[in-house]
């Protein structure tokens, strides 16, 4: 077969539809903007929301992102793990184990609780983390509003890790 054969019947046009260069702006839109669409899968509003994020990613801890925010270390958790962010349960891998036990029904939570050898609070955030998934997109859309960079952003998480303290030491 020769391209010939290949190119028989394919036409071409005379013009061109001219459709412009496509821009992604995003410098004038606000967090709290961006973070609006999520905001009723969120526990607080998305102007809350927008202060806890921009402070935590800012390199602070949880309770201080809490605490700019004016909402308590608990709500910031919850908030930030449902945008995406991740190691945010106080809870560690058995202690999971043990919650997932109680939310199907195998222990109660006086039993889970003295099990997992946790606080109510601490148990309270892992059964909340365990039942609710991250909203769909909102990292991705979190990421591209925050930083141009998103390489730098993880760069000074990491360079600041053991500066910051851990969800359970809020609780």
């Amino acid at each position: 077969m020769a391209l010939s054969d290949i190119a028989e019947g394919v036409t071409a046009t005379h013009a061109q539809e001219d459709r412009g260069v496509a821009v992604v702006d995003r410098t004038d839109a606000s967090l709290s903007t961006v973070l609006a669409p999520y905001a009723e899968s969120l526990p607080c509003g998305a102007e809350t929301a927008a202060t806890v994020v921009s402070t935590y990613v800012s390199g602070t801890s949880v309770g201080e992102a809490a605490t700019a925010a004016g909402v308590a270390p608990i709500t910031a958790a919850k908030t930030l793990h449902r945008l995406g962010f991740e190691g945010l349960s106080p809870l560690s891998p058995l202690q999971r184990e043990i919650c997932e036990d109680w939310l199907s029904g195998s222990l109660t939570r006086i039993e889970a609780q003295e099990l997992a050898d946790v606080g109510d609070r601490a148990f309270a955030l892992g059964a909340y983390i365990e039942t609710h998934d991250p909203i769909p997109g909102a990292n991705e859309t979190l990421q591209d509003t925050l930083s141009t960079d998103g390489d730098a952003m993880v760069e000074k998480r990491d360079a600041l890790a053991d500066t910051m303290t851990a969800a359970s030491d809020l609780l």
